[in-house]
Parts: structure tokens; C-alpha cells; sequence
């Protein structure tokens, strides 16, 4: 109906993510889990670099979506480089065996220990947005006697006809240089040490489903590139960004060959390599989340199907009123009927629902429902909201699985709190005599 069915499908009455039952890892992790799929990984970053193989590409995985080492790696193992955004991510992505030359670190709000770290690191450009942003990164590769790789993000004023939460290239957006302001930055970016301006990068927005909105800003920033070209700028790189939308419910997924095609008719004659992109089209369809019914809760106006998993583990229907398909793990009965529910969790939030008024069939206490489409911005957007701890996750290829990601106890957790002194806290009171002993040492 609406998801990767090759991948996560009913075997014998049991939903299987490939040749593994999730009631099976619902014994062994216990729940809620997060669960994706080798073969559904591999199938999409296949999908998106066939359409795409008569093109100079770079096909770099954005982190943001999935930052699992073993998902990156998965990718990486395929030829992928990483999109990254921040340190961490960029930690993440070396460890996943990310070579440095095909990473690239976008975000707005880089800070200079990140900026130098990525000098540190060798990677293959920054996507600079702003002009302060320019400054500061050429104070940091001058005092460390490099030049930093740049290409300039544009913001190119295209409505990416996505939602407003995840839209990026309209000029009321923070992302970008605003296209009247680009030829004033690119002057005063030659006239700054240790700055190398080498590509232009653009990124409209996420989970697009049609084709024109990319058509439009390709052609606006390829169209810039040609005159930067022409006046002499040693331009070598356009990033065409990502945000490729997946089906969730009833949309229409986006048509990767005219996708492409409008790539090919945009950077026509274009003496540059190509820089993708993707996040959610390689991830999302590639994993689910289990939970298992807590209660079946009746009430004055509508019923409550009370789950163990919460905002915290799936953020989308809190955040943007997402819609995620919600199925039985167990195939509900031939001819069962369905009745609408609401599908909460237990966190002390109302916005704490997955779904309302969804036509469910009879479920009961203690069975396990599958949330489709997890696998990206699920984790990743995790949090220990009402101190709940983070779900772990797991990976599967044919029969075999692998825990990717444990979940902690709450003992690991309370110990990254310190207690202060004037509470009495064990760690100041071992820090006050040690430095007694050390003050004894001295005199």
C-alpha cells in the first residue's frame, strides 16, 4: 500500500523484516525497536545511483536522516561519500570509514571549532550560507595555513511545494544566500585569505514528491555557475543537494528518471562534477519501529490504543502531523473488520499521538503494531523526554541480525548527571580533596 513490501512483508501470518519475524527481535531487544533492512538500504542507493550513472556523480548520504555508523557504512561500503552538519556527524561518518574527500559539511550555523576540525579533517568542501559565516571560516583556515574548500549555498527564492517545517529555498527561509546578494558575497570572498571558492550548492527542501520545484532551482543555479565560469571563477563542483521524497500514505513517490532528466537538461555543458545528496529516499522506507500495546483504553468519545513507544521515539506525527502507517505484527484475522482509534503513547503530552481516528483492526493488550516508514528522522530525533530510555536499534540482512545500537539503563543515564557540591555531590567532594593534596604538595 504504501511502503518497501519487497523488504518488510507477511510471512505465515508474521510481519518479517526480510527472512527475520519482528515478534522474533520483540523477544530479544524487547520494545519499542527500531528495525532496517540491508536489502531495502541497498536496493534504494542503487535505485538513485543507476538514474543517475551517465552523470560525473557524488553520491553523499545525508547523516541527518539516519546517523546509525552501521547504516552510514552500509553506504559507505556502496561507494557513498556523507553529507554532514555538524562535528558530530562528521565524527560519525569518518568512523563508518567515510573517506574525507567525499564529505561535505553544509548547515547554517557552523561554529569555528567544527570549521576546524573539518580543515583538520581534509574534507571536500564546506556549503557556506552566509557572509559572516565566509569571514569566520577564513580566520580559521588562515591561522591554520590552508585554504578552505567552499562552495557558496545558494537560497534560490523556489517553493519546493513540500511542508513549511521542511522547506529550505524560499527567501523568508534562514538557508542560503539570497541570489541578489551573491555576486557581493563572491567579491568580498576573493578578497579573504585562506577561502577557495570551488563549487555552488543548493538544496530547496525535503520529502519532495514532484519534479518542477528541482527543475527550476537546477536551472537557476547552473545558470549561475556558467556566468562565474565565464568571468574566470575556478568552479569545479555543483551540489545539487537532496530532499527526495518517499511514499508514506498516498503520495505519489517522485520519478527518479525525470528527476534526472532534469539534472542532465540543467547542467548541459557544465565542466563540473556532480554532488547528491539524498537522506530520507535511502532510509526511510528501510526501517520500521515495533511497539507493543500497553492498553486498550475506552473512552466517552473515541478509544485509545496506549502503546510503549512515544514521542520521543517517533518525533514526525508530533512535529509535523505526519502520517506513518501503523499494522499489526501478527496479520489480523481474513475479513476482520477495523474500528478507528487514537494511537498515543504514554509521555504527559497530548501532542504524544501517532494517530487519530485510525481504522485499526481488533488489537489487544500485549500485541505488537509496526510503524512503516521509520527509518529516517526516527532515531535520529530521538530524545529521554520523561526520562524514557532510547530505543535500540537493529539491523537485518536475510536471516541474520545484528543489534546496531543497545539500548542503555537508566543507570548509564543518571550517571552522566553530576551532583554539585552545595548538594553534597561525591565528585566535588573527591575534587575538593584532591586539590587539598595537591595544595599540601605544593607548599
Amino acid at each position: 500500500m504504501t511502503t518497501d513490501t519487497t523488504h518488510f512483508y507477511y510471512r505465515n501470518g508474521r510481519l518479517h523484516a526480510e527472512d527475520v519475524a519482528l515478534d522474533t527481535l520483540a523477544d530479544a531487544v524487547g520494545t519499542p525497536f527500531y528495525c532496517y533492512s540491508s536489502g531495502a538500504l541497498e536496493a534504494a542507493y542503487g535505485a538513485f545511483a543507476r538514474a543517475v550513472s551517465d552523470l560525473p556523480a557524488l553520491i553523499c548520504y545525508a547523516l541527518k536522516a539516519n546517523p546509525n555508523v552501521a547504516v552510514v557504512r552500509s553506504f559507505a561500503r556502496l561507494g557513498a561519500g556523507a553529507d554532514v552538519v555538524s562535528e558530530g556527524e562528521l565524527r560519525r561518518a569518518l568512523a563508518a570509514g567515510v573517506a574525507p574527500d567525499k564529505i561535505v559539511f553544509a548547515g547554517v550555523g557552523k561554529t569555528a571549532r567544527e570549521m576546524a576540525f573539518g580543515l583538520e579533517t581534509g574534507i571536500l568542501q564546506f556549503n557556506v550560507e552566509s557572509l559572516p559565516e565566509l569571514e569566520l571560516l577564513s580566520r580559521v583556515a588562515r591561522d591554520k595555513g590552508v585554504a578552505a574548500p567552499v562552495a557558496l549555498r545558494l537560497n534560490p527564492d523556489v517553493d519546493a511545494r513540500t511542508h513549511a517545517g521542511i522547506a529550505t529555498g524560499k527567501a523568508e527561509n534562514k538557508f542560503g544566500i539570497d541570489l541578489g546578494r551573491i555576486r557581493a558575497v563572491l567579491a568580498r570572498a576573493a578578497e579573504l585569505p585562506g577561502i577557495s571558492i570551488e563549487g555552488l550548492a543548493v538544496h530547496i527542501g525535503s520529502q519532495l514528491t514532484e519534479v518542477e520545484p528541482y527543475r527550476a532551482a537546477f536551472e537557476r543555479v547552473a545558470g549561475l555557475y556558467r556566468e562565474f565560469k565565464q568571468a574566470g571563477l575556478g568552479l569545479r563542483r555543483l551540489d545539487l543537494g537532496g530532499g527526495l521524497g518517499i511514499r508514506y500514505r498516498d503520495e505519489t513517490p517522485l520519478d527518479l528518471d525525470a528527476y534526472a532528466a532534469a539534472v542532465r537538461k540543467a547542467v548541459a555543458g557544465l565542466d563540473a562534477q556532480l554532488v547528491f545528496e539524498p537522506g530520507r529516499f535511502l532510509v526511510g522506507n528501510a526501517g520500521v519501529m515495533v511497539t507493543r500495546v500497553l492498553y486498550v483504553k475506552p473512552g466517552a468519545e473515541r478509544s485509545f490504543l496506549v502503546v510503549d513507544a512515544a514521542m520521543n521515539d517517533l518525533m514526525r506525527p508530533s512535529l509535523y502531523d505526519a502520517w506513518h502507517e501503523i499494522v499489526p505484527v501478527a496479520a489480523p484475522a481474513p475479513g476482520a473488520g477495523t474500528a478507528p482509534v487514537d494511537v498515543v503513547g504514554p509521555i504527559c503530552e497530548t501532542t504524544d499521538t501517532f494517530a487519530r481516528q485510525r481504522p485499526m483492526p481488533p488489537t489487544a493488550a500485549g500485541e505488537l503494531l509496526a510503524f512503516r516508514s521509520s527509518g529516517a528522522y526516527a532515531a535520529a530525533m530521538g530524545s529521554t523526554y520523561n526520562c524514557r530510555l532510547p530505543a535500540p536499534e537493529v539491523m537485518v540482512r536475510g536471516g541474520d541480525y545484528a543489534v546496531v545500537r543497545v539500548r542503555p539503563d537508566h543507570a548509564e543515564l543518571i550517571a552522566q548527571d553530576r551532583m554539585p557540591d552545595w548538594l553534597g555531590g561525591a565528585d566535588a567532594a573527591r575534587s575538593r580533596d584532591s586539590d587539598a593534596k595537591l595544595s599540601r604538595g605544593a607548599a
